[in-house]
């Protein structure tokens, strides 16, 4: 004789409450009406019988799944696992679950991504879209009438809210800064992906968080009557052994720069392990800064000057969007948000380069 233990049924809790099961359906499913004694009789049953609801069913009976899809770039980027966590404890409090698909950074897997979860029929998506230019896949969730919210990215053209901060203004503070260390020459490294053979030649960057700082720096420089060389921007930066390539090729050679700036902070731990291995100190060999605040940015030695964006905020406002465009209401003006200099000691005079 099997001792197996079968799950609990909607019937055992409708003959346990002693009501029927229709009742007992409209109760645990929230949907439909359903008399306050009814409801009280229902939840005590099932406690009882440690009744489980089935997350299928249940979104067959009312056409909602209480779950969300979250689709980001890179899950181990600080940024994007800061800002689910805000995404995932709002929704979380608010009945729903999440779902993450991690692309990396690929336009193609976003769109796989992005059908799958429909065809799981989530009630709303969360989006850091790969590209600005490419966006079929999500103009057809706003054609369907599916809530849809973009974070950390916008797409012209798309009808869909987006929260993005405002990095600009920072920007251009960390790069006055520099400048009045003396630094002419400044590196900047990333993972932007750009089908450009040059950074400022696609028009699409200027959509991207990467666009955003890159606008911010030049916007600073050209006020100081300097330009940055487009060599000194370097994209695509796949993988520690890429980034630091890049690094090394910033700091080297005939006209090295004397300031190295990280768009991010993966971008930033892979750097300083490069300049240590070429035995170059921070910062009277290379001035160095952040695009991003993790925790032992200001324990190492030296700190290291940063922009740090209110991440776990972008989180949280995105999901509350979305929470509005999911209850049917008219989607409110997406928060402001904006980045902030924080001046360490990882920046200092330049050194002469001859």
């Amino acid at each position: 004789m099997s001792s197996a233990r079968r799950d609990v049924t909607i019937g055992d809790v409708a003959s346990r409450a002693g009501v029927s099961r229709a009742q007992t359906a409209r109760a645990l499913g929230g949907y439909g009406a359903v008399s306050e004694a009814v409801l009280s009789r229902v939840l005590v049953a099932a406690e009882e019988l440690g009744y489980r609801a089935n997350s299928l069913a249940r979104s067959v009976s009312t056409g909602r799944s209480q779950s969300v899809g979250v689709v980001v770039g890179d899950i181990e980027n600080p940024f994007f696992a800061l800002s689910v966590r805000g995404i995932s404890d709002t929704l979380r409090a608010a009945g729903y679950d999440v779902v993450l698909m991690n692309t990396g950074e690929s336009h193609e897997l976003e769109v796989d991504a992005v059908r799958a979860l429909d065809g799981k029929r989530v009630d709303g998506f969360l989006v850091a879209p790969a590209l600005a230019s490419e966006f079929a896949h999500l103009q057809a969730l706003v054609d369907a009438g599916r809530p849809l919210v973009l974070f950390d990215r916008d797409v012209p053209g798309l009808a869909a809210p987006s929260v993005v901060v405002d990095v600009e203004a920072a920007a251009r503070e960390l790069t006055d800064a520099l400048v009045a260390a003396g630094h002419r020459r400044i590196g900047f490294v990333s993972t932007l992906t750009s089908s450009a053979a040059r950074w400022n030649e696609d028009p699409q960057v200027a959509h991207t968080p990467v666009g955003r700082r890159l606008l911010g720096i030049t916007g600073a420089l050209r006020v100081h009557g300097l330009e940055m060389r487009a060599e000194d921007v370097r994209v695509g930066a796949r993988g520690a052994e890429d980034i630091r390539r890049h690094v090394r090729e910033l700091v080297t050679g005939d006209a090295p720069v004397t300031a190295l700036l990280a768009s991010d902070a993966v971008i930033a731990v892979a750097g300083l392990e490069e300049l240590r291995c070429l035995g170059l100190s921070v910062p009277g060999d290379v001035s160095v800064a952040v695009f991003d605040d993790p925790p032992w940015a200001g324990l190492i030695s030296p700190p290291l000057t940063v922009v740090s964006q209110p991440v776990l905020e972008t989180g949280v406002a995105a999901a509350r969007l979305l929470l509005e465009a999911m209850a049917g209401r008219a989607s409110a003006e997406p928060p402001s948000l904006f980045a902030h200099f924080i001046h360490r000691n990882s920046i200092g005079p330049a050194r002469e380069v001859e």
